[in-house]
């Protein structure tokens, strides 16, 4: 079996990265982390993925200013040199050109906390709440140039209860997060759940 060399895009504290990593260590599963980037120097899962001896570099967005396609120049640049074939984005909080993301189009994942379409973007705890919703949950889907709005991998559901604040929402969809993600990988790794543009 190839396993499929992934990258995982972070922006904070890595928790669905550190949930990949456990999944990959599986001698059945079909993808290698073969890097951890972060936009964020001092980002707490970086630190994590040094810990479990992931190989790690840092791109920091900010001397880039505005300029989206030289900071997307530079992350290229490190996946080439990787040869990665697949990108999970986990709390990455950049937004990519749409010329970055079609150059990945079908190669690229992220996970949302609510089950999409219904809220995306920000705040999709508070947005679920407010709309009195029975269920919520996670969804992982391909990139496309609009937010949170490509084709879906795979979803899992949670229910809302009737105390929950979108932190005790937020913490229950975060547990299917972490199951949602590594076999949402596994099925694009394996071939299924292609997606190719029109």
């Amino acid at each position: 079996m190839t396993r499929k060399r992934v990258a995982i895009l972070i922006s904070g504290r890595g928790s669905n990265m550190a949930a990949l990593i456990e999944a990959a260590k599986a001698a059945d599963y079909p993808a290698d982390i073969a890097l951890v980037v972060s936009n964020v120097p001092d980002a707490a899962g970086i630190t994590h993925a040094r810990e479990a001896g992931m190989t790690t570099a840092v791109l920091d967005h900010k001397p880039f200013g505005k300029d989206r396609a030289a900071f997307e120049s530079a992350l290229q640049r490190i996946l080439n040199e990787h040869r990665i074939e697949l990108i999970c984005l986990a709390g990455f909080m950049r937004l990519f050109t749409a010329e970055f993301v079609q150059r990945w189009s079908g190669r690229m994942l992220n996970i949302h906390p609510s089950l999409l379409p219904l809220f995306p973007g920000l705040d999709p705890h508070g947005q679920a709440l407010r709309a009195g919703a029975k269920t919520s949950g996670a969804t992982v889907h391909f990139v496309i140039p609009e937010t949170d709005a490509g084709p879906i991998i795979a979803q899992e559901s949670v229910p809302v209860l009737a105390h929950d604040t979108p932190d005790t929402l937020a913490a229950r969809v975060l547990e299917a997060e972490h199951r949602l993600y590594p076999a949402a990988l596994r099925r694009v790794a394996e071939g299924e759940g292609r997606y190719n543009q029109p």
